[in-house]
């Protein structure tokens, strides 16, 4: 199968949001990439996971039902995910970390009950791993109509669109036009 290009406005995010984000607003209207074989392909490609994954149905169902698990904790009333963590929990329960020790010295390899949960699992860990390294650097985007997240890596930790290309413009012309409107309606030129 060719796969596609990624139609995504934002990717290279850790795989948790970067499964978060195969859902986006265009022109107001939610696109949703993974809604067939297709779409699950480029994104596991654009993931690094095509050679290990199959996309097929199983795979597909079962990275949806993280997709799921993960918005209900990351878009939860914040700071209680408590909803949530089950259906996490639920994804997690298909592996587990096994330690090794390579040559290059000690590593981990993740060990699947069934290798369709591959791409949903690894997901769900790598959500483990943001809450462990900067919970709160984990974002969504601060624009009203954009659904998207991202993991902020800004130095001072204070960033708040997703792309200031596109949310972040979005805003600045929002702000400039409610200004210049305010500004003709109290008759100053």
């Amino acid at each position: 199968m060719s796969v596609g290009s990624d139609p995504r406005p934002l990717t290279g995010e850790p795989l948790s949001l970067d499964l978060l984000n195969t859902r986006w607003n265009r022109d107001g209207v939610t696109q949703d990439l993974l809604t067939g074989a297709e779409g699950l392909a480029v994104w596991l490609a654009s993931n690094g996971l095509a050679g290990e994954y199959a996309a097929d149905a199983e795979v597909l169902r079962h990275l949806l039902q993280a997709r799921d698990a993960l918005t209900a904790v990351v878009d939860g009333v914040p700071g209680v995910p408590e909803e949530g963590t089950p259906l996490v929990d639920a994804v997690l329960a298909h592996g587990r970390i096994r330690p090794t020790l390579a040559a290059e010295g000690p590593g981990e390899r993740a060990e699947l009950s069934d290798p369709a949960w591959g791409p949903a699992w690894l997901a769900a860990r790598d959500y483990l791993e943001l809450l462990a390294t900067a919970p709160d650097r984990i974002r969504g985007c601060a624009h009203e109509s954009c659904v998207l997240h991202f993991f902020d890596t800004s130095r001072n930790g204070t960033r708040r669109w997703c792309s200031m290309a596109a949310c972040g413009n979005r805003a600045k012309a929002s702000r400039h036009y409610a200004r210049s409107k305010d500004e003709v309606l109290k008759g100053k030129p």
